[in-house]
This record gives structure tokens, C-alpha cells and sequence, in this order.
């Protein structure tokens, strides 16, 4: 594998583009370091500290998770790259109930080009959303309850200008992001992802070492190695289904008589079920932080925020089941499919064309689904369990959206640069 990574940089190609990416994401970093105007650097640096050491440091450690730490620093990219992620989902889900954007998604690339541009527009006006809703939270002493002042100036003025520099921020790393999937390597938008978690898992594993001990250290790392193999195996794992298509005489040629097949992969939702299940849980969280005096908002904090309370975890293992079953129904049509192998002359093996084979891809998708939603709850919750079991900070790297993002990310990014190996060198990662 060494020896494929050293021929990919000789490849003057494709070290061109590695490197691009490399620079992109050295942009990307620098701009989640720097903070956005009228902020108390110094004094935001204590409050983070004091938040993610105290109760609230699971809350803290999901808010954060997507940003790589640049939320809670209030930098220039603290909204990351979640308000495209969000806005690819609704305008993923309208797709589905709305006409027009039906017909736009069947028109081919520039059907497709339309809805990317509808998709930043609802970026946008997310972002301002967001950056509003933090800012506010920020001047307001909510983001850091019982901690000093984080602002210099309360002023309108420099409140606007705050929620300006995060829009303008997260317009920069849309942009940056589209950078690399047309001029790098792998899919920009998920690499940064992928970078933003990844930055992270340093600061988690040396503070499980330092609170915990070199034993619980090096067991942690150990486990978490363990886990990283199995998600990798499930997310390769796949059901390939048998599709036959009839030879054909179209003119004086001969088409069709080919073989192939349907890969229906055990885990056929991805990291989806896991985010919308992670957003939907954290608004009673947000609704306690803006109402910290009543009742419903104590019994939230008891039972949402350390994330180790059972309520907690039945409630989001059935949240994922339900949006891996909900996500997978809106994403694959089995009677699309069917219709579209029937049109071409395909068949499966044994199976009829038409309803019988819709209702046979329906029944194999729901036997996939059951234990993939299953799969996911259960990554989803070992920071959990791990915090019951050896009671290991809120921050636990090897598990939930964290793992599955980096094993996804990293395992179409090796794909990508092997495919781009082979096409000169004929050899890939693993010969």
C-alpha cells in the first residue's frame, strides 16, 4: 500500500491533484482556528474548557462534532459545512413530494445542476439562520450558562457583522468544497467532513489518557481498532442480486445477453439516520438552554444532555431505526427498478419481470434494512456505553457519526485514488 501511495505521487496527475486537496483542507483548517470578530478570545478559551469538563459535556461534544472544534471557538468556519449537508437532505426528501423537483432530478445532468444551485441558495439562507441563532446565544450568555462574557460588544452593529462573517464563512467552505470534487481527489464536501471529525480525535484520546490512565488509554485504542474493522466490514458488506437481460435485435446488430447485478448494500442508508436522529435529539437540549427555569427543561437535562441516561439511548436507537427505515423507503424505489429492468429486457433468475420482481426487491431491501438500522444504532451509541462501562468522557472518538463518517469517507477516497492508479499503473492499494 506504501509502494501505491508513493506511485500515486509520481503519477504527475494525480500528485497534482493530492496535493491540491491537501491545500484546501490546510485553507479549510486555518479558517476554523480564526475567530470571528468582537470575540473574547481568551475568555471563550476558559468557558469551552470549563463546558466540556462539566454536565453539559455531551451536549457540548455533539454540538461540536461536525465543526472539529471550530463551533464552541466561534471561528469564521464554526458552521463547517452542515448547512449544505442539511440543505442536500431537505432538498433530498422534497425531491420526493414535490413535482417539479421530480421531474428536475429525471432530466439528467442539468436537471441535476439546478438542483445544486437550489441547494446553495438554501445553504444560505440556513446559514444565516444558524450564525443567527449562535451569535444570539453568544451575547446572551446561553451558549456558555454561568460563564463570563464572551463578546467584546453588544452593540448591534457588531452582532451583524458576526452573523455576516459565519454566512460568508460557510459560503467559503460550499465553495471550497466543490473545489476538490472538481479539481482534487474524492468528494469534497465529505472530505471536509471527514477533516473537521478527524481533528478532533487527538484532543479525545489524549484526554482519556490524561483523566484515565495509560491502561484505559491503550484499551480504548485497542477496542476502538476493533470496531473500526467491524464497521469497515459491514459497510463493504453488500447483497448482490443476479440481473439477466434478454439478446436483442435492434437493426442488422445484436444487443443484450449480458450479465449483471444489484448491489444492495447491508447499511444502504449510511451516516443519514445517524444526523437526522443526532439533529431531532438535540432540540429539547437547545429548547432547555433558551428555557433553563422550567420544569420540562430540568427533566431534559436529567435525561438528554449527559447522553448515559436510558431515556437517552432507547430514545435515539428507535429514532435511527426509524429514519434508516424512513431514509432507504425515499431513496430506493423498487418499483422504479423494476419497471426500468423490464423496459430494458432484464430479469432477475426465478423471478418474473414487473410486480413480481418489485415485491421481491421490497423483501429483500427489508430483510437488509433490519439488521443495518440495528448496525447503526448500536455504533451510534457506544460513547454511551463506553461512558457507563468505564465512564470515558462525552468525547469518545470510536463511536456514533464520528466512526461511520471517517470509514465512509475513507474508504471511497482510497477507492477513488486507486481506480485513478490503476487506469495508469494497472495495479491498485492491494495487488
Amino acid at each position: 500500500m506504501l509502494s501505491a501511495f508513493a506511485n500515486a505521487f509520481k503519477t504527475p496527475d494525480l500528485r497534482k491533484k493530492m496535493l491540491f486537496t491537501l491545500g484546501i483542507i490546510v485553507i479549510f483548517r486555518i479558517g476554523s482556528i480564526i475567530p470571528v470578530p468582537n470575540v473574547d478570545v481568551a475568555q471563550v478559551d476558559i468557558c469551552r474548557t470549563q463546558a466540556e469538563q462539566g454536565d453539559s459535556a455531551g451536549l457540548y461534544s455533539l454540538v461540536n462534532l461536525f465543526s472539529g472544534g471550530a463551533l464552541l471557538q466561534l471561528a469564521i468556519f464554526a458552521l463547517g459545512i452542515m448547512p449544505y449537508i442539511t440543505a442536500s437532505i431537505i432538498l433530498q426528501l422534497l425531491t420526493v413530494v414535490v413535482p417539479r423537483l421530480e421531474a428536475l432530478k429525471k432530466e439528467g445532468a442539468a436537471g441535476q445542476q439546478t438542483i445544486t444551485q437550489y441547494t446553495r441558495y438554501l445553504t444560505l439562507v440556513l446559514a444565516v439562520l444558524n450564525s443567527t441563532a449562535f451569535v444570539t446565544m453568544a451575547v446572551n450568555g446561553m451558549l456558555f450558562p454561568g460563564c463570563g462574557q464572551i463578546v467584546h460588544s453588544t452593540d448591534i452593529f457588531p452582532i451583524v457583522l458576526m452573523v455576516l462573517t459565519m454566512t460568508a464563512g460557510t459560503a467559503v467552505v460550499m465553495w471550497l468544497g466543490e473545489l476538490i470534487t472538481e479539481r482534487g481527489v474524492g468528494n469534497g464536501m465529505s472530505l471536509l467532513i471527514f477533516v473537521q471529525i478527524a481533528a478532533t480525535f487527538p484532543t479525545a484520546m489524549w484526554s482519556i489518557r490524561m483523566t484515565q490512565g495509560w491502561v484505559p488509554f491503550l484499551l480504548v485504542l485497542a477496542v476502538g481498532l476493533v470496531v473500526m474493522a467491524g464497521v469497515i466490514f459491514i459497510e463493504l458488506g453488500q447483497r448482490r442480486i443476479p440481473v439477466q437481460y434478454a439478446k436483442r435485435m435492434i437493426g442488422r446488430r445484436m444487443y443484450g445477453g449480458s450479465t449483471t447485478y444489484i448491489p444492495l448494500k447491508v447499511n444502504q442508508a449510511g451516516v443519514i439516520p445517524v444526523i437526522f436522529a443526532s439533529s431531532m435529539i438535540y432540540l429539547p437540549s437547545l429548547y432547555a438552554q433558551f428555557r433553563p427555569e422550567s420544569e420540562i427543561s430540568t427533566w431534559i437535562q436529567t435525561n438528554f444532555v449527559t447522553g448515559a441516561h436510558p431515556v437517552y439511548m432507547i430514545t435515539m436507537f428507535v429514532m435511527i431505526v426509524f429514519f434508516t427505515y424512513f431514509y432507504v423507503a425515499i431513496t430506493f424505489n423498487p418499483e422504479e427498478v423494476a419497471d426500468n429492468m423490464k423496459k430494458y429486457g432484464g430479469f432477475i433468475p426465478g423471478i418474473r419481470a414487473g410486480k413480481p420482481t418489485e415485491k421481491y426487491l421490497s423483501f429483500v431491501l427489508s430483510r437488509l434494512t433490519f439488521p443495518g438500522s440495528f448496525y447503526l444504532g448500536l455504533i451510534s451509541l457506544l460513547p454511551s456505553i463506553a461512558f457507563i462501562l468505564v465512564q470515558a468522557n462525552q468525547n469518545f472518538p470510536f463511536g456514533g457519526t464520528s466512526l461511520l463518517i471517517i470509514v465512509g469517507v475513507g474508504l471511497d477516497t482510497v477507492r477513488q485514488i486507486e481506480s485513478r492508479l490503476q487506469q495508469r499503473k494497472y495495479e491498485g492499494f492491494l495487488r
